[in-house]
Formats: structure tokens, C-alpha cells, sequence
């Protein structure tokens, strides 16, 4: 799903160089999130939202445990201690933006999903010119969900999605600081088993023995497969050669990789004010990302004569 993928970007070219392979991998990691995050609705009717979360995050948390190798009795109780918070906030994302997809179209829940890094950019920005992003966005997230109308998105699932967007707002923070703390995977690969703790109960109580069937485990290895250990692999790769700026702008296209995936896999389609809601959201994104680019060149560059 859209969010888990956003990794910490520290290790990104600093140069602003990139060619067309680093963006091709990023758009990979990004369609591979969404396909994820459609196939995963396919679990609902058997195990519902909470047990999709609940064997989602658990099976991608053994993915990336055999991928990392953690050392995990070398794991400090200082570095636990911040690695807890980010897998819980980790945890909490994932079981609300499933329980907010099983009422929102996918396109319209990653677009409010993505309310959340936006408000952390935009507070953090230098200029309040640049928080104007964040109202664009705004009135984009209005035009896709249509509040006012009786045909407009569930007001419970927008409500979940917006749940999802603070998760996600709080994970940055808590994602950059665990990325200090261990090198690679490994702080992800940790968190993630924090993860499925917080969908355990409703999990176990709304997927029951279903929980354990072959195909729905068939479904729930794909959607963590595709949502967790293609975009991580992808996206490390891709960082190596990409530069920040770039790579944000990539990402903030998501939400309309996220509706073609919904309008391809789940055959949710969108409408005309929809879509222009979903081009504010985006130009939304993609400005954010260039203004914060403008800034650091600045910062970097020191003061002028």
C-alpha cells in the first residue's frame, strides 16, 4: 500500500542526477504497492479488512526478516525503543487504510492517505507560501470524496483514511529516526513485526480459521510480496542513482497509479470530478516536493554575496 514504501530517502544521489532505469524501478515499486494493495481487497470477504491486515503485515514481516537478516540480539534496548513506536505507527497505517479501502475507492483512499506526508512537508517548510500545497490538496481530497453529495465517498471509510494519513505523518519522523539506528533493511524488516500486533484481535476475531486457508494465504503471500519486498528491493536500488527531488516527484503521482490499479483490478471508475480532484492532489504533490528541492539547493549553496 501506498505510505509503507516510504522509506527513509537518506541515502538518495544528493546531485539531482538520474536516467531513465532509477525512474522506471521507482514507477515499478510504485505500481507494485497499488497492484498490492487491490489484490488485497480480494481477502476482505473471507477474513474482512482487519484479517487481511493482520496476515498482510505478518507475512511481510517474515519476507523481510529472511531478506535483512537482522541481528536481533544485538538490537539495543535503545534502538527497540525506537523501533517499537515506528512498527506500531506501521501496524496502526496498514489497519486503518484497509479498513478505509473497504469502503473508498482505491484511487480516492491513497489520495487521501497522502494528505499525511504532505501536512508533514508542509509544516516543516520554510516558506508558509508552500503550505498552500497542502490546501490544493485539499480541495482535491473534496472534489474526489464529494462530502455535500448523497453519492459521495463513505464518510466512515474517509474517516479511517484520514486515520491512516496521521499514521503516515507520524511515520516519517519515526521512520527517519529508525533508519539511523540500523543499516539496510533491517530497521523496516524490525519494525515489522511490530506490525501485526496491533491488527491481531480484530484480525483473529474477523478471520477466524479462514485465516489459515490455502488460498487465502495464496492472496495474502502475494499482497505482501507485491507490497513489500518488490517496492523495498526496487526502491534501494533506484535510490542509488536518483536524486531526492526526483524521486518525491515520482511518488506523488501514486494516487493516479493507485486509480488505474483500482480501475484495472477492482474495475472502480472514476468520475470527471474525481479526476480533476486527482490532478489537484497530484500537482499538489509534485509542487510540495519541487519547492522543499529549491529550498535545500539553497540551504546547501549558503548565503549569497
Amino acid at each position: 500500500m501506498s505510505g509503507e514504501a516510504a522509506l527513509p530517502r537518506g541515502d538518495a544521489a544528493p546531485d539531482g542526477r538520474h536516467g531513465a532505469a532509477p525512474v522506471l524501478l521507482v514507477l515499478g515499486a510504485i505500481g507494485s504497492s497499488q497492484v498490492s494493495a487491490a489484490v488485497a481487497t480480494h481477502m476482505f470477504d473471507d477474513v474482512g479488512p482487519a484479517g487481511a491486515t493482520l496476515l498482510r503485515t505478518f507475512l511481510a514481516a517474515v519476507l523481510l526478516l529472511a531478506v535483512a537478516r537482522p541481528a536481533v540480539g544485538a538490537v539495543s534496548r535503545r534502538t527497540w525503543r525506537v523501533l517499537v513506536p515506528y512498527g506500531l505507527a506501521l501496524g496502526l497505517m496498514n489497519l486503518c487504510f484497509y479498513l478505509g479501502v473497504d469502503r473508498v475507492d482505491l484511487g480516492v483512499a491513497v489520495a487521501i492517505e497522502f494528505l499525511g506526508p504532505l501536512t508533514v512537508g508542509a509544516v516543516l517548510a520554510r516558506r508558509a507560501t508552500d503550505r498552500l500545497w497542502v490546501v490544493l490538496a485539499a480541495a482535491g481530497v473534496l472534489a474526489l470524496t464529494e462530502p455535500w453529495s448523497s453519492s459521495g465517498a463513505d464518510l466512515v471509510g474517509v474517516a479511517w483514511l484520514l486515520g491512516a494519513a496521521a499514521c503516515w505523518g507520524a511515520y516519517i519522523p519515526l521512520g527517519a529516526r529508525a533508519s539511523g539506528a540500523l543499516p539496510g533493511l533491517q530497521p523496516v524488516a524490525l519494525a515489522m513485526v511490530m506490525a501485526p500486533l496491533v491488527a491481531l484481535v480484530p484480525g483473529v476475531v474477523q478471520g477466524g480459521g479462514a485465516l489459515l486457508r490455502g488460498d487465502v494465504l495464496l492472496v495474502g503471500l502475494v499482497a505482501a510480496t507485491a507490497g513489500s519486498a518488490i517496492p523495498y528491493a526496487l526502491e534501494q536500488v533506484a535510490l542509488r542513482d536518483i536524486a531526492p527531488g526526483a524521486f518525491g516527484v515520482l511518488m506523488a503521482i501514486e494516487p493516479g497509479v493507485a486509480m488505474l490499479a483500482g480501475l484495472a483490478v477492482l474495475h472502480q471508475e472514476p468520475h470527471l470530478l474525481g479526476l480533476a480532484g486527482l490532478v489537484l492532489v497530484i500537482a499538489a504533490g509534485v509542487g510540495a516536493t519541487r519547492a522543499s528541492s529549491r529550498a535545500a539547493r539553497a540551504v546547501a549553496a549558503g548565503p549569497q554575496p
